[in-house]
């Protein structure tokens, strides 16, 4: 940070400006803090003052431009050493997407003490990469020399993070990647970590076995090594969980999925608690990880997203707590009609009791707000579950592509109920040795349950099923 007092005083005069405009925005804040999860939702932090700078729009405007023009030769200086708040170009911010990293950041920073930031970024693997790549460096003064590198990361991941660590991280960059093979085992975790390991790394629940995993208990073995917790929270979306509560130091969402439910954007965040734990990087990147990521290595590496992507999440934000409660119930009926129908194997839902993640779900996932409406605190599991079919991978694909209603696609998260076969679709790419690691099995169909209702659901999956009934029984009568 450049030194305040070597500026001109025209400089010093922006900079001061800018402390006004930081303390403004810090006092709105903290009064949003105290409002309630559909309150933040529906608002961020767009308040009426903002409004007035806005000819008055109660929508947060789209702000289209590339780059921000300067009153004058100190205010770009004053802007472009950091002194005060300003979006310069939008490669590195930008007003529309500063309210949409502010909502999210006070939506899974919902009940969590200390200070919370985001960086909105061009997709969830970008925010992934983003949020795991600055603890790479090769600066190793605090670390042991002539000693490679390692994380420690769920196996039970998304394929995009799994390809991430494994051949980029791992084939391409020389790191050492330790993967945790049963997440609810805690001693495979500290087992995993040693002076060397950079990151731990969970996704809960996962994509797509739907695995979890005691992220305070993880939390607690990664900082007594001084290691930053970072969860995938996809999923759940902070109306359901919000793991900063739970020792977590760095949260990443794709925000394609369930945060943004009408499919309409591309995009990811991070977001991170301030003061987070780690071994390796500057101050910057320990006191405020989101913007330290915003402002240096986001700014070299340009994985930007599109304010008019960032309008339409804001939109989709408003009503996130209601459309995950109602998703979530849709998704509990599915599970439990899957569960007692004979052509199915498994069913991986955290929500069912038959399930070896339910109690540890249980203890995490919970509606947001829930005993305000519902008069007591009520679990919801989210809207993705998994299930394998009898017969192998051929009479899956049977089902699948006996769907009528439930769209076929790579997605999840929608408004709209999608089904894929991992196997052959998100989870391809990392090989046999890879999805048997995994646990994605070539007989499993990932379902995100959307709006609709539940009964119109079931009975589309039960008219798949049965066509493979149907099938069955006419080999079974044809003469030898």
């Amino acid at each position: 940070m450049t030194n305040i007092s070597s500026h001109s005083p025209g400089v010093k005069a922006y900079i001061e400006r800018g402390k006004a405009m930081v303390d403004a925005e810090s006092s709105h804040r903290t009064a949003m803090r105290g409002k309630k999860f559909d309150t933040i939702a529906v608002h961020g932090l767009y308040g009426m003052q903002a409004a007035q700078a806005s000819q008055g729009s109660i929508i947060e405007p789209a702000y289209l431009s590339a780059a921000q023009h300067f009153e004058n030769s100190d205010h770009m200086e004053a802007a472009l050493a950091y002194l005060m708040p300003s979006w310069t170009y939008s490669r590195i911010a930008n007003p529309t997407l500063h309210y949409l990293e502010e909502t999210l950041a006070l939506l899974e920073g919902y009940g969590y003490e200390g200070d919370v930031s985001a960086c909105a970024t061009s997709s969830g693997m970008s925010a992934v990469f983003m949020a795991t790549n600055p603890f790479l460096s090769l600066e190793q003064e605090q670390l042991p020399a002539a000693t490679a590198p390692n994380i420690v990361a769920s196996a039970k991941c998304y394929g995009g993070t799994y390809m991430l660590f494994s051949q980029r991280y791992g084939i391409e960059r020389g790191l050492e990647v330790r993967w945790v093979r049963d997440p609810l085992d805690l001693a495979e975790w500290a087992d995993r970590i040693d002076n060397n390991t950079r990151f731990v790394f969970g996704e809960m629940p996962s994509n797509p076995g739907l695995s979890v995993f005691d992220i305070a208990a993880v939390a607690d073995i990664a900082h007594q090594h001084d290691l930053p917790l970072i969860v995938d929270s996809t999923v759940a979306t902070p109306a359901l969980m919000r793991p900063l509560n739970h020792g977590a130091d760095i949260i990443v969402q794709s925000v394609s999925k369930s945060l943004s439910s009408s499919g309409f954007a591309i995009a990811g965040a991070i977001i991170a608690r301030h003061n987070i734990h780690t071994r390796v990087g500057p101050d910057e990147l320990r006191s405020n990880f989101s913007t330290y990521v915003k402002l240096q290595p986001f700014r070299d590496h340009g994985p930007s997203l599109s304010p008019f992507s960032a309008l339409l999440i804001l939109n989709d934000l408003r009503t996130l707590r209601g459309k995950m409660d109602l998703m979530s119930r849709n998704t509990m009926e599915v599970a439990q009609y899957l569960e007692q129908h004979p052509q199915v194997e498994r069913v991986s839902y955290p929500g069912l009791a038959s399930c070896r993640e339910h109690d540890v779900a249980s203890r995490y996932m919970w509606l947001v707000d829930g005993e305000a409406d519902l008069g007591e605190p009520v679990n919801r599991y989210g809207h993705l579950l998994g299930f394998t079919v009898k017969g192998g991978a051929q009479v899956a694909r049977q089902v699948f592509d006996g769907l009528q209603m439930i769209w076929r696609a790579t997605d999840l998260g929608r408004i709209k109920s999608v089904a894929t076969i991992p196997a052959i679709s998100t989870h391809q790419q990392q090989g046999d040795v890879g999805r048997e690691l995994a646990d994605v099995p070539p007989n499993l169909i990932r379902l995100n349950v959307g709006a609709e209702h539940f009964s119109d659901i079931i009975g589309d999956l039960d008219q798949a099923l049965a066509q493979v009934r149907s099938s069955k029984s006419v080999l079974q009568t044809m003469p030898a």
